[in-house]
């Protein structure tokens, strides 16, 4: 297999079949990685959820994994609590071509918000209760969301702001966003180079002695 498309038939049975018997509470996601992340969904069931649709960005789980600084293939069961309130329970496949490189994925997220209230009731009633997981992961419309969330994320790695960084302190942001996959995004270089006052040169520059750093951990 090469593309997603050599068994496209196959990938929209799987949705179909994904669909109809988890329900209308269940998002199901098909991605074609090889596209611009800004527009990797070709498929996408009950989007409502989180309000996506074909040709929208993933989320920023999906960034790490195409920037190859994450070692994991998979994940389950991973909680998301959206923006808006929503708690997502979530599960990502990656499909590889042939040759091993990663072209795609099957996401499954289900809404568990009304659930989670039904529990807790029941842990009321039971005089029992325990924490909720947590997690960063941001789902969106807009590419450009997901890296304002990981600027945000920058911001906070520091206790001044960022006209006032040295050298080693923007190199740990820069090396911070390449692990997260941000430098995939379209014009993610111009916004950087903005929010550190850096010119291309530099943040090029930095990029590589970071990238270097990795490779020799």
């Amino acid at each position: 297999m090469q593309t997603i498309y050599d068994n496209i038939e196959m990938f929209t049975s799987i949705l179909d079949l994904l669909e109809n018997h988890l329900g209308t509470s269940c998002e199901i996601v098909l991605h074609d990685n090889t596209k611009e992340y800004e527009h990797s969904i070709v498929d996408i069931r009950n989007g409502y959820i989180t309000g996506r649709k074909i040709g929208d960005c993933g989320g920023n789980w999906g960034l790490e994994v195409l920037s190859k600084m994450t070692s994991d293939t998979h994940i389950y069961n991973k909680i998301v609590h959206m923006r808006n309130g929503k708690i997502i329970r979530g599960s990502s496949m990656f499909i590889q071509d042939d040759a091993g490189t990663n072209i795609g994925a099957i996401c499954i997220n289900m809404d568990i918000t009304d659930t989670l209230k039904c529990e807790e009731y029941l842990k009321q009633f039971n005089r029992y209760s325990t924490p909720s997981p947590s997690s960063n992961e941001l789902f969106t419309t807009d590419v450009n969301q997901l890296m304002d969330n990981l600027l945000t994320q920058c911001e906070n790695m520091f206790e001044k702001s960022m006209n006032h960084l040295n050298k080693d302190e923007k190199m740990q942001i820069i090396r911070f966003l390449d692990s997260k996959g941000a430098f995939l995004i379209t014009k993610s270089g111009d916004r950087v180079c903005e929010f550190l006052n850096i010119s291309k040169f530099t943040l090029y520059n930095y990029l590589e002695i970071t990238r270097q750093g990795i490779e020799n951990e």
